[in-house]
C-alpha cells in the first residue's frame, strides 16, 4: 500500500473516531440546560463543552447571544437556544433592526455553531413594563420575518419564555386559566407559535410553591418522591407530582382561551437551589439532588403529563453554574448542578433520555409562584444514569480512551502496509 493510501485511509478512521466522539454531546436529548453569565468566577466557555459531554446533555440554553460562547460551541453537535435580552426587545421591533441583530447574531455563526431557536426576552408579560410588553410580539414578528428573508425560518424558530406566574388559577390544573388582563397579548402569542411552529415556554418551579406554603403542600410532592398524589376533582387524573401539575394547567389555559390544540408546552427553566438564606428552608443539597435526580429519571420515562400522556415533556434545568452575582435571595446564587470549578454541587445522578426529534418547534395540585429566575458512576450501565460527581473522571477517561483507540487505528491501517 503507497503512503498515499495509507494517509488517506488513516485519516478518514480518525474524522471517524472524532464524530464518534462528538456524538456523546448530540441534541438527541429530551433534557437541556440553562447556560447562565452572571458569575465573575466562571470558567471559560471552551471549558463548558467537555463538561457538558460529561454529563450527555446535548442542548443548552442560552440568555443571550455571547460571541465567545458561541464560539466556543461551534462543530460540537450541542444544539443552541440563543436568548435576545429584554434591553434588545425595542430594537429589534423594526423589521431592519432584526434583520440586522439575526445577520450579527444568527447567521454569521451557522452552520459550525447549531442554533435552534431565539427567545425574547424572558418574562416579560409578568414583568412591571408595560411598553416592553406592547413591543413583545412586535419583535417576535420581526425576526420571524429576518429569519424568513435569510432562509433560516425552517431550521430557527422564535419564542419568548414566561414565568408560570402569566396563570390566575393553577388548582387544579383541569381549572387552570391565564391572567384576565394578559389575555389581549397572550392569545396572538399562542397563534404566532402555532402559526410558525414553535412552542409555549414556561419557567416552572415548585420550589417557590412549596417554600411560600409549606404547612399545605408535601415535600415529597413536589420533590418527585413517591407520595400518595393529588386527584384532579374536575378531570379525575391523578397527579404525583406538582410540576406535571402545573405544565398541564397551562394547557388548560390555552385550551380556555380556545388556543391552538397543537401547540406544546416545554418548560424552558426548572430547578432546585442547593443553599439558601434565612426562611429558605427547603433549600438544601439533598432536595436538590432529589428534585433534578428524579426530574431526570421522569422525563426519561418519556410519558408526557396526565393530561398530554403522549406528549414527551421536555426541560431545560436551570441551571448549569451557580452564579455569584446573581441579585435577589440567597438562593438565586445557588441553582448551578455544578460549581464555576467545574466540580459538582452536590452528588446527583442524572439521566439523558434521548429523543430522535431536534428543536425547539413541534406542531403535534397546581401551585403558582416565580421567582427572578432566567438568568454512582457506571460506565457500563445501559441504563444511561451517570453520577454528576465523577462526570470530570468520565470525560479524562473517554479522552484517555480516545487516544488508545487513535493508536489502534494507526496500528491497524500500518499493518496491512
Amino acid at each position: 500500500m503507497s503512503d498515499r493510501s495509507i494517509f488517506f485511509r488513516l485519516l478518514s478512521l480518525l474524522l471517524l473516531l472524532r464524530h464518534f466522539l462528538l456524538a456523546g454531546a448530540t441534541s438527541a436529548s429530551l433534557v437541556g440546560v440553562n447556560y447562565g453569565l452572571l458569575g465573575n468566577n466562571l470558567p471559560s466557555p471552551n471549558k463548558v463543552t467537555p463538561l457538558l459531554r460529561s454529563i450527555g446533555v446535548g442542548r443548552v440554553k442560552l440568555y443571550d447571544a455571547d460571541p465567545s460562547v458561541l464560539r466556543a460551541f461551534a462543530n460540537t453537535g450541542v444544539e443552541l437556544i440563543i436568548g435576545l435580552p429584554d434591553r434588545c426587545v425595542d430594537k429589534v421591533r423594526d423589521p431592519d433592526g432584526a434583520l440586522a441583530w439575526t445577520r450579527a447574531n444568527v447567521q454569521a455563526y451557522l452552520p459550525g455553531t447549531k442554533i435552534a431557536a431565539i427567545t425574547v426576552g424572558n418574562e416579560i408579560l409578568t414583568g412591571n413594563d408595560t411598553s416592553l410588553a406592547q413591543s413583545l410580539l412586535p419583535a417576535m414578528e420581526s425576526l420571524h420575518s429576518a429569519l424568513t428573508t435569510l432562509g433560516l425560518d425552517r431550521q430557527i424558530v422564535v419564542t419568548t419564555p414566561h414565568s408560570i406566574a402569566i396563570l390566575a388559577s393553577s388548582y387544579p390544573p383541569s381549572s387552570g386559566a391565564f391572567r384576565r388582563d394578559l389575555i389581549p397579548q397572550i392569545c396572538p402569542i399562542l397563534n404566532f407559535l402555532s402559526r410558525t411552529g414553535s412552542s409555549l415556554l414556561i419557567n416552572a418551579y415548585p420550589y417557590f410553591a412549596y417554600n411560600s406554603d409549606r404547612g399545605n403542600i408535601s415535600l415529597d410532592y413536589v420533590l418527585f418522591q413517591p407520595n400518595a398524589g393529588v386527584v384532579d376533582p374536575k378531570s379525575g387524573l391523578r397527579y404525583g407530582n406538582m410540576l406535571h401539575a402545573q405544565v398541564d394547567a397551562v394547557y388548560a389555559a390555552i385550551a380556555a382561551v380556545g388556543g391552538p390544540k397543537g401547540l406544546e408546552v416545554r418548560v424552558s427553566e426548572t430547578g432546585w437551589p442547593s443553599n439558601g438564606g434565612d426562611g429558605e428552608v427547603g433549600a438544601t443539597p439533598e432536595n436538590a439532588a432529589k428534585y433534578n435526580g428524579n426530574l431526570m429519571k421522569l422525563v426519561a420515562e418519556e410519558k408526557g403529563t396526565p393530561m398530554r400522556p403522549g406528549t414527551h415533556l421536555r426541560v431545560y434545568v436551570f441551571a448549569l453554574f451557580n452564579e455569584n452575582l446573581k441579585p435577589g435571595l440567597v438562593s438565586e446564587r445557588y441553582y448551578g448542578l455544578f460549581k464555576p470549578d467545574g466540580s459538582p454541587a452536590y452528588n446527583l445522578d442524572i439521566t439523558v433520555p434521548l429523543d430522535n426529534s431536534t428543536g425547539v418547534p413541534s406542531n403535534g395540585g397546581g401551585g403558582g409562584g416565580s421567582g427572578v429566575r432566567g438568568g454512582g458512576d457506571d460506565d457500563n450501565s445501559s441504563s444511561g444514569y451517570y453520577s454528576i460527581s465523577s462526570a470530570t473522571g468520565r470525560w479524562t477517561r473517554l479522552r484517555r480512551a480516545a487516544a488508545a483507540a487513535a493508536a489502534a487505528i494507526v496500528t491497524a491501517v500500518m499493518s496491512t502496509e
